[in-house]
């Protein structure tokens, strides 16, 4: 493991131009793998360059939606790539993401969402969006919903394709948009809200900034512990701060990440992926390690 020659995070104010900064350094180097069954080897690859393209777009879109400085936005939804696109371009436009998990039911996603005032949300599946349908009356400000798998009105329910056709268009007249919004971001602004697990009443949102998760993939860099030529397996839940971490990580360090959220594969895609590094509880590698020792039994 090598660190990487160029360290974006000493000179990024926000996570924004951290992620711009990275693509500037990388832009031709695999930066994530997704599953796709009908590629080669059972996953697909995007280098930085082409997920700063459709970042663009969708942060285009969201501008195009009138989002402003700290507006909030959720995603609900698994980990997957989708995710990680959307809060990049949520940061990008100048808006903050408020995470939502995906195993949340009908009222305390509807809870978060109102109380944080989110004006979009990105919703996984037919699932998550019937969650939104159900208490929509509770959501009186949710402009938007956008939706990545899953059926769409064209209304209310856009797909993500949608947004980043609209912010294609944006972009045609608007040219520099993303790049001067993310230009401007200070770094105490407002970047995402976790909301906790609600132990004593109502879940509480934790107000993170963007200096916050620059700094911790600054301190990870600094450890010169990885760098470009490591791969990373992520399927922790991105509504968590830790999944985050290794966000900021990855575009602090430069290293790419092959992303599936579905628990039970882990063991499976270490096998495909064969990566040089995980973040996970302790408990998930004593699960592993258990595994591994019935079956050479």
């Amino acid at each position: 493991m090598s660190q990487s020659s160029s360290t974006p995070s000493a000179q990024a104010a926000n996570l924004a131009m951290l992620f711009l900064q990275r693509v500037e350094a990388s832009a031709d180097n695999e930066a994530f793998r997704y599953p796709d069954d009908n590629a080669n080897g059972g996953w697909a690859s995007v280098t930085w360059k082409q997920a700063a393209e459709r970042v663009e777009a969708l942060a285009a879109g969201l501008l195009a939606q009138g989002v402003a400085a700290e507006d909030r936005i959720g995603i609900a939804s698994t980990t997957r790539l989708e995710w990680i696109l959307a809060d990049l371009a949520i940061m990008c436009a100048g808006g903050a993401t408020t995470t939502v998990y995906p195993s949340s039911n009908a009222e305390d996603t509807a809870y978060i969402l109102a109380d944080s005032d989110s004006r979009l949300v990105f919703a996984e599946d037919d699932t998550q969006v019937e969650k939104l349908k159900e208490r929509r009356g509770d959501l009186p400000n949710l402009a938007k919903v956008v939706v990545f798998d899953g059926a769409t009105d064209g209304d209310w329910l856009i797909s993500l394709d949608d947004l980043a056709e609209q912010g294609a268009k944006y972009l045609a007249d608007h040219p520099s948009c993303v790049r001067k919004v993310a230009e401007e971001i200070p770094a105490d602004q407002l970047a995402t809200l976790i909301y906790t697990s609600g132990t004593t009443g109502k879940p509480k949102g934790v107000r993170l900034r963007h200096e916050a998760w620059v700094y911790a993939g600054a301190a990870i860099n600094d450890m010169d512990l990885l760098g470009e030529d490591d791969l990373q397996l992520l399927w922790l839940p991105l509504a968590h701060a830790f999944g985050k971490v290794l966000i900021s990580t990855q575009l602090a360090c430069g290293f790419a990440s092959a992303i599936d959220g579905r628990v039970d594969k882990i063991i499976e895609n270490t096998g495909a992926v064969k990566p040089t590094f995980m973040g996970a509880a302790p408990r998930i590698f004593e699960k592993a390690y258990s595994r591994v020792v019935t079956t050479q039994q």
